[in-house]
């Protein structure tokens, strides 16, 4: 888990820093590199941003847009984690995954450097969508965790995450949540000034990383343009005192290197009453597969047993695969993506309408895996999403919208690897989401039906499923800064096509995986409590929830074989349970303290347990502020996570001191700058992320600071 806990302080720009300006721009036509940032402050649930005003105020409003009915994060039926401006700063990593992960209710799949992707109470893979700006991100990432994410935290100006019931209007499968990614590359206004930007530069010791990034937009009339990019590069990083892979003393991950970039462009009409706009993305990624082990090759099956020739002879006691690579033996992801985006909104389109809202996307996305510098695996997947929402005027006090969503999905891997055969799968969802308030009380109603087809072209099998998911919630202000919220939901996920189809060796998690096309859909059945206080002194929320799931899909691992483990995909039964939430106790007008955790339980119907499932967590946190001065202490204790799966290995517990400091100020003509230096793991822990199939392979960055500047303009 990496933690972060730099508040830079300026953010009313949108902002985008560069590092490589001349030749990233020659690539994309763009000049330079990324980042994204700027606005209010703190988070949902509890504000971390300290408070310099001698009498406490409330918490501010923040809009959560994939919402739906652009409702602030108070007003939510279930807890809703914002970042945005200074959070959002102090809280960003290179990947998705590692800028959420110290979120309550959130952790990463962490994948070396290169690959981690939000894990949200205890679910990921196809159960965590991940939007951008409302439409879905289509890449490899579902697939297997050693697959990026392609969004780019750099460029975010905010990161929402919607938990259980509240995703459900994009999508029945999202029963662990959304994370949606708002950005800029799609102007929605001119500039008053005819131009506005930002750029940033950084650099971090773990990995001896430096990155920047730049935005800018400007316009005329009707007429606006955005440019914006980020380029990223770090080495193998250092993890923390102790580590011994095969029993040899090491510090640094072989293959854990990442070097990003990533650049858009977009242009928007912007009129009285909405926008239309287009946008090109394209990111190319390399980074490292740590804990590859070439030894599995060649491994098959017989029945439900594992056969490895002389492996299967040995007698060795089994354990994970967490080799460490030799040099040169470590394979390397080399990836492209391009995506064509289509964003418009159009108020009062007619009639009792008064919002249109459109959201498109074609993505053209591929990746080789590399080894010994020959290409041995290559996906693809090429996608379009299409999203239309249309808001109507308030009926009998009735406030809502309807909507359509369709995709279609062509995914293929060719080579040594290719553990899934070619499938195209297409999907088509109506929704519909009600609210009605009444006095003190909130009420919010969900209705979606999803037709689902999966189609294997090798074998030429079609699965078809049908699911129609409901949630009704309610928020009660029962006294003024206090409020109560509740929800149900009963939702339906089809299975993935990689569910369904997989059948063969997969040597990035050491798995030989096995699919099963007569899977049913999962049923969940969702209750969420939580208790919020937004104003005064002390602010906190927390939340309870309980998940029951009928034929929830997980692999089910049938036999092992030196830390090869046989995954049939297979339907049980399935409870989550759990807790998380946080309370900030402002001390005076310059000091804060939170305390924050979160703790999940998944147990199967027949008394078995789920593998990689978070271990607990807790953290006590310090903010300070004095003048332009901004800072944070902050020490997380993860538990000892014991309660595992069959053939899965405990993970020891560890505790991380992180601290932050930054200074903000402006040049003669009023243009903002800021500096910040953070330093996570200070005291050089050795320390394991239990949801990650590599653990052992691939600990957790040692100790590390990283240094920016940042300048908006």
């Amino acid at each position: 888990m990496t933690h972060t806990f730099l508040a830079p302080r300026f953010a009313a720009h949108r902002s985008r820093p560069a590092l490589r300006p001349v030749a990233f721009a020659a690539m994309l036509a763009l000049s330079g590199t990324g980042i994204a940032h700027a606005q209010a402050s703190p988070v949902a649930v509890a504000p971390s941003a300290p408070v310099s005003a001698d009498t406490a105020p409330s918490l501010p409003s923040v809009t959560v847009s994939a919402s739906g009915l652009q409702l602030g994060a108070t007003e939510m039926t279930t807890p809703a984690t914002v970042l945005e401006g200074d959070e959002l700063v102090r809280r960003r990593e290179a990947t998705l995954g590692e800028t959420l992960n110290s979120e309550p209710g959130i952790t990463s799949s962490h994948f070396g450097a290169g690959a981690s992707r939000p894990i949200i109470r205890g679910m990921d893979g196809p159960r965590v969508k991940v939007l951008s700006d409302g439409a879905e991100l289509h890449d490899a990432s579902t697939i297997s965790p050693d697959h990026a994410v392609v969004s780019e935290p750099l460029l975010a100006t905010q990161i929402e995450v919607l938990r259980g019931p509240s995703a459900l209007v994009y999508g029945n499968g999202a029963v662990g949540g959304v994370v949606n990614v708002l950005d800029g590359k799609i102007p929605t206004a001119v500039p008053e000034k005819g131009y506005e930007g930002s750029a940033e530069l950084r650099a971090n010791t773990g990995a001896r990383e430096g990155a920047g990034a730049f935005s800018l937009t400007g316009g005329t009339g009707n007429l606006a343009v955005h440019v914006e990019g980020v380029s990223r590069d770090a080495s193998d990083y250092r993890v923390g005192k102790g580590w011994a892979p095969n029993g040899e003393p090491a510090r640094k991950v072989l293959g854990s290197f990442n070097r990003t970039d990533t650049g858009s462009v977009g242009l928007s009409w912007v009129g009285d009453r909405g926008y239309l706009g287009a946008a090109y993305t394209r990111q190319t990624a390399k980074y490292g597969l740590p804990g590859h082990n070439h030894s599995f090759e060649g491994c098959h099956t017989h029945g439900d047993h594992l056969h490895c020739g002389a492996h299967a002879d040995e007698g060795e006691e089994g354990h994970d695969h967490d080799h460490g690579a030799e040099a040169g033996d470590v394979p390397v992801v080399d990836l492209r993506s391009e995506r064509f985006d289509i964003r418009g909104e159009l108020r009062n389109p007619f009639a009792g309408f008064s919002a249109l809202r459109l959201r498109a996307g074609v993505t053209d996305y591929v990746h080789d895996e590399v080894e010994d510098g020959a290409i041995s695996t290559t996906f693809k997947n090429k996608a379009y999403d299409t999203r239309i929402e249309l808001q109507h005027e308030p009926i009998a006090g009735f406030k809502g919208l309807i909507g359509l969503q369709t995709s279609q999905r062509k995914f293929s891997a060719e080579g040594e690897e290719a553990y899934v055969e070619p499938t195209i799968t297409r999907k088509l969802g109506f929704f519909a989401l009600e609210e009605y308030r009444l006095g003190d009380w909130r009420f919010e109603a969900a209705l979606r039906h999803d037709r689902q087809t999966a189609e294997a072209q090798t074998s030429g099998i079609e699965r078809s499923h049908n699911g129609t998911s409901a949630s009704l919630g309610a928020v009660w202000k029962f006294t003024p800064g206090y409020q109560v919220g509740t929800s149900f939901t009963r939702a339906s996920r089809a299975p993935s096509a990689e569910e369904l189809y997989a059948q063969g060796l997969h040597m990035a998690t050491s798995t030989y995986e096995r699919g099963n096309p007569d899977l049913r859909s999962e049923i969940s059945q969702n209750i969420d409590i939580s208790l919020k206080k937004t104003s005064g002194d002390t602010t906190f929320g927390v939340s309870v929830f309980r998940n029951r799931i009928s034929n929830y899909i997980y692999g089910r691992t049938l036999d092992e074989v030196d830390g090869l483990q046989l995954l049939q995909y297979s339907q049980a039964d399935a409870t989550f349970t759990g807790i998380e939430g946080q309370v900030r106790q402002r001390l005076n007008r310059h000091f804060g303290i939170t305390l924050f955790g979160d703790t999940v339980r998944a147990r199967l119907a027949g008394g078995g347990l789920l593998p990689r499932i978070p271990a607990t967590r807790a953290g006590l946190r310090l903010d300070g502020n004095w003048n332009a001065w901004e800072g944070q202490v902050e020490w997380v204790q993860v538990a000892r996570q014991g309660r595992v799966a069959e053939f899965e290995t405990a993970t020891p517990g560890y505790g991380m001191l992180n601290v932050g400091v930054s200074y903000s100020g402006q040049f003669s003509g009023g243009t903002p700058w800021q500096v910040y230096v953070k330093a996570n793991n200070l005291t050089d822990r050795l320390a394991y992320a239990h949801t990650s199939f590599i653990k052992n392979a691939a600990p957790l960055m040692g100790r590390n600071v990283t240094v920016g500047v940042k300048v908006a303009f």
